[in-house]
């Protein structure tokens, strides 16, 4: 019985350490989305790098969500 315990153990492991793998490839994909939305709108909008700290990037991130949530709506 204890062999079997082990064996359970062993195999929760395993799967814990995929979950963990596939957690982590969830969070990658979603930062690189994130990093090439942000890489767009800032070449779209013609945005200076110098100009974007964060309270200019809070500020324009609220008016972007705004304008995509009343373009939502639309719809």
């Amino acid at each position: 019985m204890i062999g079997g315990i082990v064996m359970s153990q062993s195999n929760l492991e395993k799967q814990e350490a995929k979950l963990k793998a596939l957690n982590q490839k969830i969070k990658d994909k979603k930062n690189k989305i994130e990093q090439r939305l942000g890489k767009q709108i800032i070449s779209q909008a013609n945005l200076n790098y110098a100009n974007l700290a964060n309270d200019n990037i809070k500020s324009l991130s609220k008016k972007v969500s705004e304008f995509l949530k009343e373009k939502s709506v639309d719809h």
